[in-house]
This record gives structure tokens, sequence and C-alpha cells, in this order.
């Protein structure tokens, strides 16, 4: 009889378990639609024609992939000339900021330099504080050294602000590092750059590459800054031209649709291809 009992609890707590299990996934799976959908609407909107959209509504689906307005956005913003610019500045910031991180991280977490916890206060300090507060000091800056306007600008203020980020993080990861490895290293007459090349880099590359992936989004997607330090046309980044291209075309949703595909598909095909490298990063992160 307890035999008995005992079998029907465990039948009744797996069934618990897989009704949970299913529900998460559910839940999981809805919430994935909902963050798809208006990507999927900006998608099918941008292949139809204005008399289309107009007669058929915003959730139907084309006739045909039309690129009438994707020509029109394509051309109005120079978009080709946007596209290079935000890869170059998004690109450059990223792998700029995670060279400052490493450098400064290894210090902090593996060289032991006095100190570090005033430096570490610091960084989260610069994490916490808004980019709108640093916007006039930086454009006096820039202003006084001739860089204003220009693409090394957004490069030089972006990274600065990621690599406040990365340091603080990669600190805590080098904190843990395995002790033995490095005595070892040491011991076979490693000093700290061969130190830092052979042995840390190697062995923290997913998180170096999770940290290049989020910097290269977080750059590509910002739009404060670029506005205010790039106001001329040939130095603007994706989204800046893509905001103003809704702008000067008034309520054409096409048009607008098209702009907004223009500035989000770029973003979404980096991640696809950076995804298995992320999803090693994350991964590997979690089970040290």
């Amino acid at each position: 009889m307890t035999a008995h009992t005992s079998t029907e609890v465990s039948v009744k707590k797996n069934r618990s378990d897989a009704l949970i299990r299913y529900g998460a996934l559910l839940a999981l799976l809805i919430f994935l639609l909902l963050m798809l959908l208006p990507f999927f609407m900006i998608t099918i909107n941008s292949f139809k024609t204005e008399s289309e959209y107009l007669a058929n509504g915003p959730f139907s689906l084309p006739s045909g992939f039309d690129l009438e307005a994707i020509n029109t956005t394509w051309a109005l913003t120079d978009y080709s000339t946007k596209l290079i610019n935000s890869l170059l500045i998004s690109s450059s910031t990223a792998l700029l900021a995670v060279t400052l991180s490493l450098f400064n991280a290894f210090a902090l977490g593996i060289g032991r330099i006095r100190g570090r916890t005033f430096f570490l206060l610091f960084f989260l300090m610069a994490i916490a504080l808004p980019p709108e507060s640093l916007a006039y000091p930086l454009y006096y800056l820039f202003n006084q050294i001739d860089l204003y306007n220009t693409r090394l600008s957004i490069i030089l203020i972006t990274a600065a602000l990621h690599t406040a980020f990365g340091t603080y993080l990669l600190s805590s990861v080098f904190r843990t590092f395995n002790q033995d490895i490095l005595e070892s290293a040491r011991l076979d007459g490693c000093n700290k750059l061969q130190l830092l090349l052979r042995i840390v880099i190697p062995l923290s590359w997913p998180t170096l590459s999770v940290l290049f992936v989020f910097f290269f989004i977080w750059t590509w997607n910002d739009f404060f800054l670029p506005l205010i330090f790039l106001i001329s046309n040939d130095n603007q980044t994706v989204p800046i031209a893509m905001a103003l291209a809704r702008g000067e075309r008034g309520m054409v949703i096409t048009t607008q649709s098209a702009a907004a595909f223009l500035g989000v598909f770029p973003a979404f095909i980096f991640f696809l291809l950076f995804q298995r490298t992320l999803t090693k990063g994350i991964m590997s992160g979690s089970s040290k």
C-alpha cells in the first residue's frame, strides 16, 4: 500500500513538472511572438505600395515584393553612406571598448593594483551616469579640439562609456581566474604581457566575444549622442537618417515602414551571424 501510494505521488509530481515546463514553454513562445510582431509588421508593410496598404490595411500580406518604398528611402537617405558610417563606428567602438576593458580589468582583477576598490567604484559610477549629463561638456571639449562633427568623436565617447561597463564585468571575471594556471605561467617565465596574450585572452575569449557583440549592438542603436555630435549628412548613422526620413516623408506609412526596416535589419543580421558566439560565451560563463 505504501509503495502504491508513493508511485501515485511520483506520477502526480511528474505530471505537475511536465505541466510547469510546457506552461513555461508556451509563455515563452507567446512572449517571442509579441516581440517579433512589430518587426513582422514593418517588414510586410515595407514591401507594399501605398494604394495596397490603404486598400487592405496593415495586417494583410503583400501581394508581391514591391521595392518602391525601399528604393525611395534608400535614395532619400543616401543609405549606403549611412550604412558604412554605422558599421565603421559600431565596429571601431566595440573593438576599442573591448581592448580598453581588457587592459583595465587585467590590471584590476589579476594585477591586483592598489586602490582597485576605488577604481571599481569609479567605473560603477560611470555606468550609472546618464549620457545626457555629459552632452554639453563633451560638446565643448570636442569643439575645442576640432573633433566635433567627426565619426572619431562618437567612437571615442561611446567607447569610453562602454569601457566602464566592460571593465567592471571583466574585473569580476578575472578575480575568479584560476590562480594555479597564472602561477604556473609565471614560473615558466611569462611576463605580464605574455600572461595576458597567451593565457588570459585565450581563456577569456568567449566573454570578450559577448562584450564585442553587445557593444556593437548598443553603438548601432545609439541615437542621442550621434544626433548631437554628427550634424553633417555625410557623417550620420543609420538610426539618425531613418528618423529624419520618417519625418521628411510625412504620413506615408510604407516609406516609414521601409525606414524602420532598413534601420533594424542590419543589426538583426549581425545578431543572427554572431548568435552562436553569443550563446557559447553565455554558456561558458555559466559553467565556470
